[in-house]
């Protein structure tokens, strides 16, 4: 028998939705439910239950006709809705999850089901250089084939959001003993430059949950947040935040060698997304801070001897 309502989204989707748009969703986030069973009869899936996690979305598991087990997906905002579609599209065939389906009038969408399972399956031994593999084919994908042109820029998401609230809260916050290592950091922020024939799509939000892997043990990168812009950007956060004060060294080394960028330029756009992490978590006192605080001084202390 085909299941089709799942009630009410959980609690902490709920609280992660509302903290991240405000209370404005409130009845975005009751139409959720109808939204996904709305998806569910046009495409005949049987829900089977919520999938907990994220911060911009209201994901379920569900299966076809054929029992194929896949991710339904509604977006609170339609734009961000059309751009992961869009983008995972444009990388088919690549390190990504397939799209099932999707629809435009209630900002929802089939997507395989990475592993069978939320999450993916068992990680291998090699995940580093296998992740770096598949971001680097991602970046290839975006540089060869056509893609929209409506997709956010990196220069625009920099220049309005990231260097501005940088300096605000370099300003606002007491930093404490963090303060000389922010004031090292922060004449930095105004020598970035993007190289214009290394441009693609980017993932721009390589989080180790948005890399799950296959039966096969590829890695698939999922929920991405594409711009345009130079991949120096997308390997510097997967260096910082793939997984937060383990193996950065490691990461940012390999990060050089596969994607051929050197580590005197990669380093600045790791510095710049340490700092930025480093502010947030002391604006809103997360335990994370000392963490950050650490992967910034080394990163500051490593590039100084290599003259950097």
């Amino acid at each position: 028998m085909l299941k089709r309502t799942l009630g009410e989204i959980p609690a902490g989707c709920r609280r992660r939705l509302l903290a991240h748009y405000g209370n404005g969703v409130e009845g975005w986030i009751e139409a959720a439910p109808g939204l996904l069973a709305g998806a569910a009869e046009r495409w005949e899936l049987s829900l089977r239950d919520y999938f907990d996690a994220g911060h911009a979305s209201v994901i379920a598991t569900a299966t076809d006709l054929d029992g194929r087990p896949l991710l339904l997906k509604a977006w609170v905002d339609p734009d961000r809705y059309r751009h992961e579609v869009d983008a995972l599209r444009l990388w088919a065939g690549g390190p990504t999850a397939d799209v099932l389906e999707a629809a435009d009038d209630l900002a929802v969408a089939a997507l395989e089901l990475v592993g069978g399972r939320p999450g993916g399956a068992d990680r291998p031994a090699r995940e580093t250089p296998m992740v770096a593999a598949a971001l680097q084919g991602l970046h290839t994908l975006g540089r060869r084939r056509n893609r929209p042109n409506d997709f956010p820029r990196l220069a625009t998401y920099l220049d309005g959001e990231v260097l501005p609230r940088i300096r605000r809260r370099e300003h606002a916050l007491d930093t404490g003993s963090w303060r000389p290592l922010v004031d090292a950091t922060l004449p930095e922020l105004t020598d970035l430059e993007e190289d214009p024939s290394r441009v693609t799509v980017l993932h721009a939000d390589l989080y180790r949950e948005n890399v799950p892997f296959d039966w096969l043990a590829h890695p698939r990168l999922i929920d991405p947040l594409p711009m345009v812009g130079d991949p120096a950007f997308d390997w510097a956060f997967w260096t910082i935040y793939y997984d937060l004060a383990r193996e950065t060294g490691e990461r940012l080394t390999t990060a050089s060698r596969i994607s051929r960028i050197p580590i005197p330029v990669l380093a600045p756009w790791c510095r710049l997304l340490a700092l930025d992490g480093l502010l947030f978590y002391l604006e809103t006192d997360d335990p994370r801070a000392p963490q950050m605080a650490g992967v910034l001084s080394d990163l500051s202390a490593s590039t100084s001897r290599s003259g950097t």
